[in-house]
């Protein structure tokens, strides 16, 4: 079949565009990302759609290895990750985080995330949520033309950013523009590299986790503490808890 373009839709999508709800289905969005770290765009973004789309709950999927970032950076431990999604969703009764991923092992596809969710969660009617420069390259992904049966695809952007459609067999995908989207990870990293604030970018347990691991830190040698990886100081030990850290797990 000749491939045609995905139509995208802008802004606040119109009801013809949302799927009406099953009868007896939960309907299950699903955040995936690296979450390298995770901050306010992401939950932001996640509150949005799920309010939008009607979600009864929205799970959170970080990567075990990314596939799109082998060979580009050197991306955190999958625990520190985790963690720090899991500290930042706790206060949300409607998110939860799922480690599929990260126990699969290998590098991570979104075709297999889908796949496991759909055996996991029978009942639900799934909607992958991410970034909307990302979803623009979908027919990249592995096993792209099985994905449309597998869930509803939601992209998120900044209100603005414009893309190039991708390319798919005549599918419809929904895009969503966020101010928050705005935040980035790459620029989190860099500040926290530099010791520039990162307060109010990311949730307070989560600045409180980078600090107390000290994540992104330029040139650091690592030691290992509580089952982690924690950077060394320049003396080569890890630096003590403060007694303000520590308060999320």
């Amino acid at each position: 079949m000749t491939d045609q373009p995905v139509h995208l839709d802008f802004g606040a999508p119109s009801t013809e565009s949302i799927p009406p709800r099953t009868p007896g289905r939960v309907r299950l969005g699903v955040m995936g990302g690296t979450f390298d770290p995770i901050h306010h765009g992401h939950l932001v973004a996640a509150s949005e759609v799920a309010a939008v789309f009607d979600l009864d709950e929205v799970v959170f999927v970080p990567t075990g290895q990314p596939w799109q970032k082998v060979g580009e950076r050197h991306v955190s431990d999958a625990e520190h990750r985790y963690l720090m999604t899991v500290i930042a969703t706790a206060s949300n009764p409607r998110f939860t985080v799922s480690r599929i991923d990260i126990d699969r092992g290998g590098a991570t596809y979104t075709f297999d995330t889908l796949n496991e969710l759909r055996a996991l969660r029978p009942d639900a009617d799934l909607f992958f949520i991410t970034g909307a420069d990302a979803i623009s390259q979908i027919m990249t992904w592995r096993n792209a033309h099985k994905l449309w049966d597998l869930a509803t695809f939601v992209g998120v952007t900044r209100p603005d950013h414009d893309l190039d459609p991708p390319l798919a067999e005549g599918r419809h995908i929904t895009t969503l523009k966020i101010p928050a989207m705005a935040i980035s990870s790459t620029d989190i990293r860099r500040r926290a590299a530099e010791d520039a604030p990162i307060w109010y970018l990311v949730p307070d347990g989560v600045v409180q986790y980078i600090a107390k691991y000290g994540l992104y830190k330029k040139d650091a040698l690592t030691a290992y503490r509580d089952g982690l990886p924690r950077v060394k100081d320049e003396s080569g030990q890890a630096p003590q808890s403060t007694n303000n850290e520590g308060t999320h797990e």
